[in-house]
């Protein structure tokens, strides 16, 4: 009787111990899969399910680039972007221009191309690396989207090499009157590497040069790559401004682009960065309040000089000696490229 009862009692331990064993186990959740891994099965599509996901993507990734002077609305046109429900941009990442940079740096210096290419790290192997980086960036730092986006205002400094490494990409470079600019970011104590925040004269005169560069490689890149928007034309027409957008990058017409603060934090929705100094203007609805802040704020003498200062003003159709122009003027805010091909219908958009 007490050898029945101990198996009894010994089975009942037994019993309970693996009972608890499987309970225990199905309560574990999976560790949820990481962007890069959702990324590729939302893009590669149900028959290549059974593949092992490799830790590469295609080249031909179609991504898209958003970039321009800071303060000159690259962050509003991300969140407008990012209430598409078939796009993703996300925060800055700030690693990609400083890549993109180191990049250049190499490409620059003859002596170190020579020692590149002899060690067998020819421009090919640097391409394919650096290409490698931005895409596993912009993929897994964020939730996965049919379109992915990157908007990180200097990248478009590397616009002409991004291009290259990314031939499927498309480029929006924002712009806005330099004096604005320059005044938002002087006024709101916004740091750039090699600007004098007490120097109106110091700040327009580099505004100009770097939006040159930017402009210069968009113009070179062509209207089918690139696409400039004013910050003026967006806040004051924002449906026709986003009609036109979304037809560059071949996305059908979403109506969220127009109200994106109602989707901010929701899943699927935007995102916003707690750092970002944009990110509490771009928390209203798109506004008009900040067009003409800069006007009495600029020194006289810089007032007076502005043509020679900042030409670039001249040269994207602001008027440097308007104070401040007028916006609402259609003729000065024409496209810099000269788009022949006329925008659909809104009932006949382009495939998402």
């Amino acid at each position: 009787m007490r050898n029945t009862r101990s198996s009894l009692l010994l089975g009942c331990v037994l019993l309970c111990s693996a009972s608890l064993l499987y309970l225990g186990m199905s309560g574990v959740e999976c560790p949820p899969k990481s962007h890069r891994y959702r990324w590729m099965e939302l893009n590669m599509g149900s028959a290549n399910q059974s593949l092992a996901l490799t830790e590469h993507f295609p080249e031909d990734t179609p991504l898209i680039f958003i970039g321009g002077f800071p303060r000159s609305g690259t962050t509003l046109m991300r969140v407008m972007l990012d209430a598409h429900n078939a796009v993703r941009c996300g925060e800055e990442t700030r690693v990609i221009p400083r890549l993109l940079t180191m990049r250049a740096t190499w490409s620059r210096s003859v002596k170190e191309r020579i020692r590149l290419d002899e060690a067998g790290v020819t421009d090919e192997v640097l391409d394919s690396a650096v290409r490698a980086f931005l895409l596993e960036v912009i993929v897994g730092h964020g939730e996965p989207a049919p379109r992915l986006c990157n908007k990180d205002p200097f990248a478009l400094k590397s616009l002409s090499y991004l291009s290259h490494i990314f031939p499927k990409g498309k480029f929006v470079l924002m712009l806005r009157d330099g004096r604005a600019t320059v005044h938002s970011m002087i006024s709101r104590k916004v740091t750039i590497s090699g600007f004098d925040l007490t120097s109106y004269r110091d700040c327009l005169t580099k505004w100009s040069s770097a939006v040159e560069t930017m402009f210069s490689q968009c113009q070179a890149a062509g209207e089918a790559i690139c696409r400039p928007v004013r910050y003026e034309q967006l806040v004051l027409h924002p449906e026709e401004e986003m009609r036109k957008l979304l037809h560059f990058l071949e996305l059908q017409w979403d109506p969220s682009v127009l109200h994106h603060e109602e989707l901010i934090g929701k899943a699927g929705g935007v995102s916003l960065s707690k750092v970002e100094r944009s990110t509490d203007q771009v928390m209203k609805p798109v506004n008009t309040d900040a067009l003409s802040k800069w006007v009495g704020n600029i020194p006289s003498d810089v007032l007076k000089d502005m043509a020679k200062i900042a030409p670039m003003l001249a040269r994207l159709g602001y008027d440097p000696h308007a104070n401040p122009p007028d916006y609402t003027r259609v003729e000065h805010m024409e496209s810099p490229f000269n788009y022949s091909q006329s925008l659909r219908a809104s009932d006949n958009p382009h495939p998402s």
